[in-house]
């Protein structure tokens, strides 16, 4: 640096900042030996705060407005330097510029679940996100506990920090809100107070603070979200009792039009037998007299072999009227569930006695 360059420093008397970043929260101004001229004037524009610093130790503190440095505005840096006892310009100090603007949609977020307490799960863990503001409340304390001697300090260089201050207090949070899971996804803004609020005290020793916290989504464990469906399922069912009716009706349906299908006599049969076991386990087990009796034994309708075609299923009513009217005798072959394969009429015992009043085929020849 030349010596004229030197000379046309030591005989600027503003000294001010003008931030045309997004980041910066602290700025060092540069003097050549950080040599001030008494009587020069320091501008501090809204949103700014002004911080003498004298070797090493913070001195005054100058809040937006057009400021004339002399014994009347830095009385702490006065004393310091001896003014009182006649100390002439120029003096030494460092000025530190510091934004006290809120720096809104910074991000937060849990890198490893939180474990927290349910009422009604027990220990569980949660990942949460979200996003918050901030600002220097206090400049003196935020040059002292962070920022140093630092000559530009920027918000990349300490989100990462209140990031881990905010996750740290969510369990805290979580407590002091007495929200349960269930309940989390219509409580955000009070969640976020919650943490906000716990917070508060250790951002408070570095000079931040931090006027909203935003939760924008918290999140349970895949198995608890299962659980969770399950347990939603179950209420959309309702009575397990008409559930079961309703899916015996069903399964009729499916297997009258498919009649030459098997496996739908076999879900017909099982429709039934689990519709009587959780009518009975929806209703209890009979408590005397007045109770229903239990459901009749399932009846099974018949296959027929008739021309060769496969017929049914019918019921034994309707096997009573082809056997009277002649399409059903004792050498048809007849098929129900639980039957090995296709038998005569006559050898099944629950179609015998149809045939008890009907006289035999003729002999041939």
């Amino acid at each position: 640096m030349s010596i004229w360059e030197r000379l046309k420093k030591e005989l600027i008397d503003i000294v001010q900042h003008l931030d045309d970043t997004n980041n910066t929260l602290v700025f060092r101004f540069e003097r050549f030996q950080n040599e001030i001229k008494n009587g020069a004037k320091c501008i501090v524009r809204e949103g700014q705060a002004a911080v003498f610093v004298r070797e090493g130790q913070v001195a005054d503190v100058l809040g937006p407005g057009t400021h004339t440095l002399d014994t009347k505005n830095l009385p702490i840096l006065s004393t310091l330097l001896g003014w009182k006892y006649g100390f002439e310009s120029p003096f030494k100090a460092e000025v530190y510029f510091v934004s006290t603007r809120i720096f809104t949609d910074q991000r937060w977020g849990t890198m490893n679940p939180v474990i927290v307490r349910d009422p009604e799960f027990g220990p569980v863990r949660l990942r949460a996100f979200g996003t918050y503001t901030f600002r220097v409340k206090d400049p003196a304390a935020f040059i002292k506990q962070v920022v140093g001697t630092d000559g530009r300090f920027t918000i990349e260089e300490i989100n990462q920090q209140m990031r881990n201050m905010l996750v740290t207090h969510l369990s805290d949070a979580l407590g002091e809100s007495k929200l349960a899971l269930l309940d989390l996804s219509g409580k955000y803004r009070e969640l976020g107070n919650a943490l906000r609020d716990e917070s508060a005290e250790e951002f408070g020793k570095l000079g931040v603070e931090t006027p909203n916290v935003l939760v924008e989504n918290v999140s349970l464990p895949p198995e608890v979200e299962a659980a969770l469906d399950k347990r939603s399922s179950m209420g959309i069912v309702g009575d397990l009792n008409q559930y079961a009716k309703f899916q015996t009706a069903e399964a009729i349906r499916d297997a009258a039009k498919n009649p030459g299908t098997a496996g739908a006599v076999v879900g017909l049969g099982m429709g039934q037998v689990f519709g009587g076991m959780m009518g009975q386990s929806a209703t209890g087990p009979a408590a005397g007299p007045a109770s229903a009796p239990p459901p009749l034994p399932a009846s099974y309708p018949f296959f027929v072999a008739i021309n060769g075609q496969q017929q049914g299923p019918f019921e034994q009513t309707l096997m009573a009227s082809k056997a009277r009217g002649g399409e059903l005798s004792r050498d048809t072959l007849v098929w129900q569930h639980g039957m090995a394969g296709w038998t005569r009429a006559g050898d099944v015992p629950a179609l015998a006695g149809l045939f008890a009043s009907s006289p035999p085929p003729l002999p041939k020849g």
